[in-house]
């Protein structure tokens, strides 16, 4: 932790191996580890949390990629999954059961909104949605029986930004737990542990791999915390492939070098949007009509991130037509990849949200610029 970000980026969890001497951290691509005695079995099994004896349970490859991964968040554990969802599903699970109560933020990730309003209450927790901006909601929405508050720092898909300091105090007030979902702003940009989170949890798909090949998930926070997150995962099932950590921890090496390329390119995107005739209206912290620009300058120093939600006039034939006339950029539903993404959204009052990538800036506003040519 006395090492600089990028330095920790890129060699906190990893040495050469000891056995052969390999600079570039192993993929152990085994299910199960053999012991000369089985005294030594025995107590591997009996230490699960802390021992390699069967890879649902923990592998070296992905113990590396946890260790860098605690590191990079300030935290005492980290715990890495098979999806950001099943990261989601474990902060809960370790934060609630059934007869609990929890708060959510009301704009967040489809599949997250899924998971709270059906699978939650057929597991008997309580879900009450709130305005992340509205804190004094989120103060009225707390119960006797509320255990936990979620969060995404930046919210999926309109950008509104959680003022964690605020849900930190209604956390401390009632003994919450606060989990905060980072996955737009990577620990690079905002690490929610430090501004008073429990557990801070990606999909690690996302900008923590950077490079759209593999899904993962990661929670962090304190040990003991994880020690529960990592039981449940075993239960669950939802361990990482040790190729799947292999993956995530080579991109995460370049993680800091990506994220200054998003945020820059993602600032002047958003501007030239901002600035076209045939745009209404653009989402993006960095600029200074996003009513919460104050909010975003004071919390994300490092810069904004690279998604831009935007909406051109004219309804869906135009929305539509500008999104199908890409030649370079793909339609996709995933984001923090290095390559440029678009989402059209005609279901959600034809909103476009941009994964800004690491092309060159002036390719990717000529892209748009050639796009909107045709609205």
């Amino acid at each position: 932790m006395d090492r600089k970000f990028s330095t920790r980026a890129i060699h906190a969890g990893e040495a050469p191996d000891q056995t052969t001497g390999a600079h570039n951290t192993p993929i152990y691509q085994t299910a199960t580890f053999s012991f000369e005695k089985t005294e030594d079995m025995a107590a591997a099994i009996m230490d699960p949390l802390s021992s390699f004896f069967y890879s649902r349970t923990a592998n070296p490859t992905t113990a590396a990629l946890e260790e860098k991964l605690a590191s990079l968040e300030g935290a005492e554990s980290a715990l890495v999954t098979s999806s950001g969802m099943a990261a989601v599903t474990i902060s809960i699970m370790i934060s609630a059961r059934a007869g609990d109560h929890i708060i959510v933020t009301n704009d967040l990730f489809v599949i997250s909104r899924q998971f709270f309003e059906q699978d939650c209450p057929a597991m008997g927790i309580e879900v009450s949605m709130v305005d992340v901006r509205d804190i004094d909601s989120v103060k009225a929405a707390v119960k006797p029986e509320t255990t936990a508050l979620f969060v995404e720092t930046v919210t999926n898909p309109n950008i509104y930004i959680a003022d964690l300091g605020e849900f930190r105090k209604i956390a401390d007030e009632h003994e919450l737990t606060l989990i905060a979902d980072n996955t737009f702003l990577s620990p690079y940009l905002s690490r929610p542990i430090e501004q008073g989170a429990d557990i801070v949890l990606h999909s690690a798909t996302k900008y923590l791999s950077g490079h759209g090949d593999t899904v993962a998930g990661v929670l962090a926070g304190s040990k003991e915390l994880m020690d529960r997150g990592r039981l449940k995962l075993d239960s669950f099932g939802q361990c990482l492939s040790p190729i799947a950590s292999w993956l995530v921890m080579r991109g995460v090496r370049t993680l800091p070098l990506r994220m200054r390329q998003h945020s820059e390119n993602a600032q002047a995107l958003a501007e030239y949007l901002e600035s076209h005739p045939k745009v209404e209206w653009v989402k993006f912290p960095g600029l200074q009509s996003h009513p919460q620009h104050e909010l975003a300058k004071e919390s994300l120093p490092n810069g904004y991130g690279g998604i831009v939600s935007f909406r051109i006039k004219g309804g869906e034939e135009e929305m539509k037509r500008f999104a199908d006339s890409h030649k370079l950029f793909g339609k996709g539903v995933s984001l923090g990849d290095v390559f440029t993404l678009v989402y059209p959204q005609p279901w959600r009052d034809n909103l476009i949200r941009i994964s800004v990538g690491c092309e060159d800036a002036a390719d990717i506003i000529a892209e748009f610029e050639s796009a909107l040519e045709n609205v």
